[in-house]
């Protein structure tokens, strides 16, 4: 009988977190942090950062809650790639950018904004290690093209400087390296020192991309593609990364320097690093436990005058 009771109570367990995971996978938040990256007396720019939206047209309460963004009001929007997850997904992905597409914003492309996802044992995700597949390809090209027609300037292995609030902002930018498709090579140089702040983006945070911008000078880096680790343990945080970066970087706000080392938080010469937990999951997989899914609103503010640049 005890034996029959405890199984119960362990069944019962599991299936709630079940439950449960499948109800914050629509528990959509806006997290806020402040980023001292700018130079000594200039003025703050808000940068919401959005990653992995993983559309389809069903899901509409997502791509509502995607066009009330803009009412944050941020100066620049950063796109972190994995927009949509199936052939018929670029009209409703554009529909819900539409509203943030009125402002100034930058992209980037992932893996599954050239291939659709594939039905896959969930157990699969939890492996540190796994073999890439790749599904049906999507037509990414009709969504690069909604994206640069409404004047967004696209990343894809590009460097290139954007104007914004007063701030001249250098971006640099690589396909996704998920699918190693990145090509940093072609669009390696120095951070220019004339630009307010040099920003990397990339979807996957893999170590050899984030060593080379932080080594040309980017002070802030934004990548997505983890999904915060999609299943965490409770306080302890992600238990995969689907990438090579470490686990406690699997979301949020950290600091990196070339190698990865561990950077003292009063080190001027490290970047910023924000990975975003990301808005969506694969609709084969809806679930996420212990990470809701998110949009980053970033204040950049001045440093300190008593660091370097």
């Amino acid at each position: 009988m005890r034996f029959t009771t405890v199984g119960l109570v362990t069944v019962a367990a599991g299936f709630a977190g079940l439950g449960y995971s499948f109800v914050e996978a629509g528990a959509f938040t806006v997290r806020r942090c402040t980023v001292p990256v700018l130079p000594v007396g200039t003025s703050p720019l808000r940068v919401l950062h959005v990653s992995d939206l993983h559309l389809v047209p069903r899901q509409r309460r997502k791509a509502l809650w995607m066009r009330k963004l803009a009412g944050l009001e941020p100066d620049l929007v950063i796109s972190t790639g994995d927009t949509m997850a199936a052939r018929d997904a670029v009209q409703a992905a554009l529909w819900a950018y539409e509203p943030l597409l009125r402002l100034p914003g930058v992209f980037v492309l992932g893996s599954n904004d050239y291939f659709a996802p594939q039905p896959k044992n969930p157990a699969r995700y939890l492996r540190a290690k796994r073999r890439n597949t790749v599904g049906e390809p999507l037509p990414v090209s009709d969504l690069v093209r909604g994206f640069r027609d409404a004047g967004w300037h696209d990343l894809t292995n590009r460097r290139t400087h954007v104007k914004v609030d007063g701030h001249e902002l250098e971006f640099v930018g690589v396909d996704d390296p998920h699918l190693r498709l990145d090509r940093y090579a072609r669009v390696a140089a120095p951070a220019d020192p004339a630009a307010s702040l040099t920003v990397g983006v990339c979807h996957a945070p893999y170590r050899r991309v984030l060593d080379a911008m932080a080594a040309d000078g980017a002070r802030l880096i934004l990548a997505g593609h983890t999904h915060g680790g999609q299943l965490c343990i409770p306080f302890r945080g992600a238990i995969v990364t689907n990438c090579d970066i470490d686990r406690p970087r699997a979301k949020g706000l950290s600091r990196w320097s070339p190698g990865g080392h561990p950077v003292p938080p009063d080190d001027p010469d490290a970047a910023w690093l924000h990975v975003s937990a990301g808005l969506g999951t694969s609709p084969y997989t809806p679930v996420r436990f212990a990470c809701r899914p998110e949009a980053t609103l970033l204040t950049l503010t001045p440093r300190d005058p008593d660091t370097r640049r």
